[in-house]
Order: C-alpha cells, then sequence, then structure tokens
C-alpha cells in the first residue's frame, strides 16, 4: 500500500501534469488559429483604438528584445522547467502550497509553449495587441507567464510570510 504522503504526491503531480497539457493545447490551439485567421490579413479590431488580434512571428524575446537568440531561447526555458519541476516535486504535497504548484504549472505551460514555437517555426507566434498603450503584442504563454509571476509575488509578499514556509527548499 502506498503511503498518504506518496499517494498525495503522484495526485498531485498527475493533476499537474494534466493541467500543464491542457494549458499547452490552449496555447497551441490559440497560435493555430492566429496562423489561419490572421496570417496575410490586417488587425482584427476588438475594440476600436483599445484592443485588436495582430498577426506577428516574433523572433525575440520579451518585447522583441535578443532577435534571433532561438537556441539560446529553448535552453533557458529547458533550465527554468527542470528546476520547476523539480521544486514542484520536492514542495509539501499540502492546500498551502496548491497556489505555488499552480503558479509552476502557468510558468512551465508558458515556456514551453513559446518553445514549441521556436524549435518548429524559429519563431514565436504573438497576436494580442493594446493598440490604446502601444504594447508588445503577446500570446497565451505569454499571459501565463505574467500571471504566474504577479501571482508568486503576490504570494511571497503576503500569503507565504512565515519564515518555515520555504524550509522544504534545498538542492539536497
Amino acid at each position: 500500500m502506498i503511503g498518504m504522503d506518496k499517494k498525495r504526491k503522484i495526485e498531485s503531480c498527475l493533476a499537474g501534469t494534466v493541467f500543464f497539457i491542457v494549458l499547452i493545447l490552449i496555447d497551441q490551439f490559440t497560435k493555430y488559429l492566429a496562423v489561419t485567421f490572421l496570417k496575410d490579413n490586417g488587425p482584427f479590431i476588438i475594440i476600436d483604438g483599445v484592443f485588436q488580434l495582430r498577426y506577428l512571428e516574433n523572433r525575440g524575446a520579451a518585447f522583441g528584445m535578443m532577435q534571433g537568440k532561438q537556441y539560446l531561447f529553448v535552453a533557458v526555458a529547458a533550465v527554468i522547467v527542470l528546476l520547476i519541476a523539480y521544486f514542484y516535486q520536492k514542495m509539501p504535497m499540502t492546500k498551502k502550497y496548491i497556489p505555488l504548484r499552480i503558479c509552476a504549472v502557468l510558468l512551465c505551460s508558458g515556456a514551453i509553449g513559446n518553445m514549441i514555437d521556436r524549435l518548429k517555426l524559429n519563431y514565436v507566434v504573438d497576436f494580442f495587441y493594446f493598440d490604446l498603450i502601444d504594447f508588445p503584442i503577446f500570446n497565451v504563454a505569454d499571459c501565463y507567464v505574467v500571471v504566474a509571476c504577479i501571482a508568486f509575488v503576490f504570494l511571497i509578499l503576503f500569503y507565504y510570510k512565515e519564515d518555515d514556509d520555504f524550509a522544504w527548499i534545498s538542492i539536497n
């Protein structure tokens, strides 16, 4: 019989894996839709002067920085995913750490979603554009990463305030 802690860890890892796969599928499906309906067409206006869908092939990182460094981005994403996976399985399997596990899955899904594009296409498909503030064009995977990072900061500042909340972190 599997111990309760081991069973909880297996269930958490399975749930995280399913969530991870679903998020990647959503990201890839939205990029497929962008290629199918937006590529070689003008922007699709959602709210005039505010928000539109506009196809872009991004060969750089966030905000188009470091153009053409696809393999560097893939390597960095792979290292990040491996580190997050390592810490995910080391996290205590209590309800208190569910938000942190969700952040980990969101971050990994975003990294892998864009990594798939980089490996398959040599660029990332972006399509969300906030015209009102002239914000750089982005995609669903980028949303995952940003939401995860913002949530992580709030969790660290306001939820995991105790000294022992991260005592489980060690490289041993």
